[in-house]
């Protein structure tokens, strides 16, 4: 398993991976040393729109938070679903996806921060809900300059 760590703003993120399979994403204040795959820098510095060919290890298998990682990770950059609509996708309930997208190993390869509340609210993201704000907004520049 290999670790490393880029800069999001003022976080650091934090991905263990091993080859193609990225095991663990998490935002940071320090991240260990080493690189990260280059998916990871461009998407992070408004240069790149997704990951491949990388993939989550969480979107193996046949359990409800798996099938709510692959819904999620179908996602459109730049769009946004509402847990009941990824909820509704897969036979679940809201409350399901929220407590899935609380305990998401891989942000950013499962994009949780185009996950919202119903009424248009970002809803929340761990550690610090502007990390969504900054990530979504990140998406419509993207978009606005003409990248997809």
């Amino acid at each position: 398993m290999r670790q490393g760590g880029c800069s999001f703003g003022l976080w650091k993120v934090a991905v263990d991976y091993d080859g193609q399979a990225v095991h663990r994403v998490r935002f940071v204040r320090t991240a260990p040393e080493g690189q990260v795959p280059v998916q990871f820098t461009m998407f992070l510095a408004g240069k790149g729109t997704g990951f491949s060919p990388l993939i989550s290890s969480a979107v193996s298998g046949d359990s409800v938070y798996a099938k709510i990682y692959r819904a999620v990770s179908e996602i459109p950059y730049g769009e946004t679903r509402s847990y009941g609509e990824i909820a509704k996708a897969v036979g679940t309930h809201p409350r399901v996806v929220g407590n899935a997208m609380a305990r998401n190993p891989t942000p950013l390869i499962v994009p949780c921060h185009r996950v919202i509340a119903a009424d248009g609210s970002p809803g929340g993201f761990s550690p610090d809900p502007e990390i969504k704000i900054s990530l979504l907004q990140l998406e419509k520049n993207m978009l606005k300059r003409g990248f997809s």
